[in-house]
C-alpha cells in the first residue's frame, strides 16, 4: 500500500470512529506503521483538506484526532437542523433518543450494542436539535463521549425531571424497540412527533 493510499484509509479509519477519533497509536496498528510515519501521514492528510478547500478537516483533540466540519460553515448546519424540511425525527433518531433517555449517561458504543447498527448519524442529528449532549467521558479507552438528555428534552416532553419518564420495560426486549419507541413517545407526546424547532421551547 503506498503513501496516497494509507492517507485514504487513515480518512476513513476517523470518519468510521466518528467524535471519538483514533490516536496515532490506535492508527498506527490498523496501519501496521510506526507512530512516527504515521504521524507524518496524518499532517499530510491535513494539508491535502486546506489546500483541496474541503469542507472537513482534521483536528486533534485530547490526543485523539478527528474527522471533524469547518467552524466558519456552523451557519449552513445550523439553517439545515432547523429547517421545516428536517424538523421531523427518523425511526433511528427517536430509538436512539429513547436509549439515551433511559439509559444516560451512555457512549455511542453502548447504545449501538443496544440498535444493533451505528448510531453516528443519529447521535448528530440529536446534538444538532439540543435533545442530547456530551455530559462526560467515560473511564475506558479513549475516553468516549457519555451522551445525556438536555434541558430542551425536558422542556418539549413538559417533564420536570428525567425522574418523571414513563415507567418502560423498552430495555428488556430489545426485538421490540421499534415498536416500544413509537409507543413510549405516543406517551410523552400526546400527538404526533414532529420535534419542529425544539429550541423555541427553551
Amino acid at each position: 500500500m503506498d503513501f496516497q493510499q494509507m492517507k485514504s484509509v487513515i480518512e476513513g479509519l476517523l470518519f468510521v470512529a466518528g467524535d471519538e477519533g483514533l490516536d496515532v497509536k490506535q492508527l498506527a496498528e490498523v496501519l501496521e506503521q510506526n507512530t512516527d510515519f504515521v504521524r507524518e501521514l496524518v499532517l499530510d492528510l491535513q494539508a491535502d483538506f486546506r489546500r483541496s478547500g474541503r469542507g472537513l478537516q482534521i483536528v486533534e483533540l485530547a490526543g485523539a484526532y478527528q474527522l471533524t466540519t469547518l467552524p466558519a460553515h456552523a451557519p449552513y448546519f445550523e439553517r439545515l437542523a432547523y429547517s421545516p424540511s428536517r424538523s421531523s425525527l427518523s425511526q433511528a433518531a427517536l430509538e436512539t433518543l429513547a436509549i439515551v433517555a433511559y439509559k444516560q449517561p451512555i457512549t455511542r458504543v453502548e447504545i449501538e450494542e443496544i440498535r444493533g447498527v451505528k448510531a453516528d448519524r443519529a447521535l448528530q442529528t440529536l446534538v444538532a436539535k439540543d435533545l442530547i449532549q456530551e455530559v462526560d467521558r467515560a473511564d475506558a479507552p479513549g475516553r468516549p463521549i457519555l451522551y445525556g438528555t438536555t434541558k430542551a428534552f425536558l422542556d418539549y416532553f413538559a417533564l420536570g425531571t428525567i425522574d418523571e419518564l414513563p415507567e418502560t420495560s423498552l430495555f428488556q426486549n430489545d426485538d421490540n424497540l421499534e415498536e416500544e419507541t413509537r409507543l413510549l413517545f405516543e406517551k410523552l407526546d400526546g400527538q404526533q412527533i414532529t420535534f419542529e424547532d425544539v429550541s423555541q421551547s427553551e
